[in-house]
């Protein structure tokens, strides 16, 4: 009777939660990638560090970012896909090409603390953007990235993990200006060299897209040191590599002109 019961305990702690094949050590420090398809659901087991280096496109080898090549339904019960549902779902038999899908647009399963982190990270990351690409439009002065978060969390923004934090400030900057607070993009500086023989041809153009010419030198080259709304940099370059054929320059001096004394932050 005790012989029984012992071995019945043994067998129980020895189970494991996940399939593994043979000879493979015991997944650890496991993250789930999590694709739905029409009511079904696939997952990988992978190491969270490669899955996000891998999305950034800094780890090419994916033997590094699984922990095992097996798809499954369920990662922490060891329930494997079906060949007949991966087939079904992803219209090919192909299984690296499947897991690279699930990869590419599954969701990485992460804990309610991670994600709170997480959020706060991207949170400040995203106000710190708008405060390093505005400026107060009234005192030309850039905010505190305490005022842009107050602002964000008035107008309850939502953050997304999985979304870049350059596309979101950008949204925020216009939802921020919709609410009547005086932000705007901060002024690009550049410096354009242009043949002395088409100076005078570019000029009208050229200011009818710049809010101001700091300097300007007619000598063996026509140079203008400029600001420009952020908006206008795709038109100044097309307008330079036009008009002058590909032989004029177009030089960002400071991406974004914040006018910072003495004074404190408003």
């Amino acid at each position: 009777f005790f012989n029984t019961s012992s071995q019945h305990t043994s067998s129980l702690k020895m189970a494991a939660p996940i399939k593994q094949p043979q000879g493979q050590k015991p997944l650890t420090n496991v993250a789930v990638v999590r694709y739905k398809h029409k009511n079904k659901r696939f997952e990988i087991a992978c190491y969270k560090n490669k899955v996000l280096s891998w999305r950034k496109g800094t780890e090419k080898d994916i033997s590094e970012v699984l922990q095992t090549d097996t798809i499954f339904t369920n990662v922490q019960r060891g329930i494997e896909a079906s060949s007949k549902d991966l087939e079904q779902a992803f219209k090919t038999s192909d299984e690296t090409e499947i897991v690279k899908l699930i990869l590419e647009k599954g969701q990485l399963q992460v804990s309610k603390k991670e994600r709170k982190d997480g959020l706060e990270a991207k949170y400040k990351e995203v106000a710190t953007i708008i405060c390093d690409k505005c400026v107060n439009k009234e005192t030309k002065k850039p905010f505190p990235v305490s005022v842009i978060e107050s602002a964000m969390k008035e107008l309850h923004c939502n953050i997304n993990l999985n979304k870049a934090s350059k596309v979101q400030a950008v949204e925020i900057i216009t939802q921020l200006q919709a609410n009547n607070m005086p932000i705007e993009r901060a002024q690009m500086k550049l410096r354009l060299d242009i043949p002395k023989n088409i100076g005078k041809k570019i000029k009208p153009d050229i200011q009818g897209l710049v809010v101001d010419i700091e300097r300007e030198v007619f000598a063996a080259k026509y140079q203008l040191t400029v600001y420009i709304d952020p908006g206008q940099y795709r038109a100044i370059c097309d307008l330079v590599s036009k008009t002058t054929k590909g032989q004029g320059l177009v030089q960002v001096l400071d991406m974004a002109v914040q006018n910072i004394g003495d004074e404190h932050l408003l």
